[in-house]
């Protein structure tokens, strides 16, 4: 919400407020059915007047923040920032496009054809795509300005009528969105369960591994052919070995799978809290394989890094 935007409750239904506008959502519509929620999506809803069709079309892809691109005819521009907070309030974040399409289908209309602007359309469209002048022109009628009306305010019932269309569109397009969340949130689930079956893995070979760094030290102070004092040696043999001491990024790494799968479970879809904790376990992986000095575990470690890198490409597409 911007500065300035309240919202009560009461009932199943919230109101939204800024300044004098006020409008209703039904609340249940826009619940997020699973844990997490996608931001690709599409929703698509027509209403029937009795002299227009209006066609209202959301598509959305990832972003970063919420970013609306309205394209609705000029009749309409008054009533777009009352339409972009209703798609503000129900998406959150991601790439927009929003398009409101009228087509007149009654007899009687005080709509006129603009015939300047059909004509720039037609001439655009023949330069990208050939086509017959019919199928140009039906193109065209449905780009935004092609219509001219002597009429100064949108009717009353009309606007209520757009805002139903609006909320079916936008129901259509959460519920598309927790769609792709369900398939989502599956893969991080698989993804989980391989990393902490790697992680396993190296708690496992690590005793290993440092035996093996013990005894190659062992034997490259044998090569030499000195006599070395025996407790100074095994002194600075302990201090080398806890530089390769691994034992505190096990802990972190553990606990920050399991905080993922954590906020991967709360209620609220949290793609940036995710995408936080994935750089940690990243962090933590990294560090894993500049401490190992040892090839079978370094190996776990790229096999991790994979896992990992998965989970960071979907990752861009969670709310």
């Amino acid at each position: 919400m911007g500065q300035g935007t309240g919202v009560v409750s009461k009932g199943p239904k919230f109101r939204i407020f800024k300044g004098q506008n006020l409008f209703w959502l039904p609340l249940a519509k826009f619940n997020h059915t699973y844990m997490i929620q996608s931001m690709t999506g599409f929703g698509k809803h027509v209403v029937q007047l009795p002299s227009k069709k209006i066609t209202i079309e959301l598509k959305s892809l990832n972003s970063k923040n919420l970013d609306i691109n309205a394209r609705l005819p000029q009749f309409y521009r008054e009533k777009e920032l009352e339409l972009r907070k209703m798609i503000a309030s129900a998406l959150n974040r991601g790439k927009v496009d929003f398009s409101l399409y009228v087509e007149i289908t009654g007899e009687e209309t005080t709509a006129e054809v603009n015939k300047g602007v059909v004509k720039k359309y037609m001439e655009q469209l023949a330069a990208i795509a050939q086509g017959d002048d019919i199928k140009l022109l039906e193109m065209a009628l449905r780009m935004p300005d092609t219509l001219k009306t002597d009429k100064d305010d949108i009717d009353a019932e009309e606007y209520e009528a757009i805002k139903k269309a609006m909320d079916e569109a936008l129901s259509k397009i959460v519920e598309f969105r927790n769609e792709e969340g369900k398939v989502l949130e599956q893969d991080f689930v698989e993804r989980l369960k391989k990393l902490n079956e790697l992680l396993d893995a190296v708690k496992s070979m690590d005793p290993d591994r440092l035996a093996t760094i013990r005894e190659r030290l062992e034997k490259a102070v044998a090569d030499l052919k000195v006599e070395l004092d025996a407790n100074r040696f095994e002194q600075e043999l302990i201090y080398y070995l806890e530089k390769y001491d691994i034992t505190e990024e096990k802990v972190r790494l553990a606990n920050h799978l399991k905080y993922f799968e954590t906020t991967l479970n709360s209620k609220e879809s949290n793609g940036k809290k995710l995408g936080f904790i994935s750089q940690e376990i990243g962090r933590e992986i990294n560090t894993i394989g500049s401490k190992a000095n040892f090839a079978p575990m370094q190996q776990l470690v790229v096999q991790m890094k994979d896992e990992l890198e998965k989970i960071k490409e979907q990752m861009l597409n969670v709310l």
